[in-house]
């Protein structure tokens, strides 16, 4: 092996290593994890955002669901969102085995355990209240604005299993984002040698492109996320309030939708289906 193919081993805050793995070796592991997941969404919500500029509907007047209806029939919709949702914990599970190192388990090293729950919900707590308040004024302004288009966070007409599905949805959000961009591509990227703030900004970059189909609001929101969630990863080295803090965020986001759709039409409301010009 040549020497400039190899990259230190990654150290974590309790000063214990992992073993050494070749840069080539690391780099196509982090190109093929994000292209089957967060790399890939982002690609295709860059280019939605392009095609929704060159529609003729300007972009404030359009709308995207997060958790759309995937069948008419409550059984089929139920079981292919649970599946959808399963086989996205599949994909967290597969950063989590490429992290488990002989003898040290990947949920340490990343601190995604309950070890230090207590705490680890505080601070969920506390980034949630900071991020999420700023976040609603930021897609606000972006309606306002025409730069944002109208996010549909959950049906309108809930069914028996809808709350429970998008507890789950939010919960698969939050694991999916948070232990891929900032716990496992925290890791690799540092043993690849780069630095932190390096880290923190290609992260939260990231995680603005993966939001991209919404308009500009939401890409600036989401990458001041990613900056906030990196240096809170770089301080604590857990992960775990982070996940907390973003299974909160979506669940209020999801669940709560109908109400501020209720209440506040003309922000968070679906965008009105234009009447049809009758035929003289």
């Amino acid at each position: 092996m040549w020497q400039s193919d190899v990259v230190a081993a990654d150290v974590d805050r309790q000063g214990r290593s992992s073993p050494v793995i070749s840069r080539s070796r690391l780099t196509w592991e982090i190109a093929l994890v994000l292209a089957i997941s967060v790399g890939q969404s982002a690609l295709y919500s860059i280019l939605t955002l392009v095609r929704r500029y060159l529609a003729e509907i300007p972009l404030g007047q359009q709308q995207t669901q997060l958790n759309p209806t995937q069948s008419a029939q409550a059984f089929w919709d139920a079981l292919y969102q649970l599946l959808d949702i399963l086989f996205s914990f599949a994909l967290v599970g597969l950063v989590l085995y490429l992290l488990w190192d002989a003898g040290r388990s990947p949920f340490r090293r990343i601190g995604l355990d309950l070890s230090r729950f207590g705490r680890d919900l505080g601070l969920g707590l506390a980034i949630a209240a900071g991020i999420g308040i700023p976040g609603l004024a930021l897609y606000a302004a972006g309606r306002a604005a025409g730069l944002t288009v109208a996010v549909v966070a959950s049906p309108l007409d809930a069914a028996w299993y809808t709350v429970p599905i998008l507890v789950l949805s939010a919960l698969r959000a939050g694991l999916l984002e948070e232990v891929v961009l900032i716990g496992y591509l925290t890791t690799r990227l540092r043993q690849l040698g780069w630095g932190p703030w390096t880290i923190i900004l290609s992260s939260a970059a990231l995680r603005g492109a993966y939001h991209a189909y919404q308009g500009v609001g939401p890409i600036v929101g989401n990458f001041v996320m990613g900056v906030v969630m990196g240096w809170a990863y770089r301080r604590w080295g857990r992960v775990m309030p982070l996940v907390i803090a973003h299974t909160l965020l979506d669940v209020v986001a999801f669940v709560g939708y109908p109400l501020a759709a209720a209440l506040w039409p003309g922000v968070f409301g679906p965008v009105p289906t234009p009447t049809p010009t009758p035929t003289p």
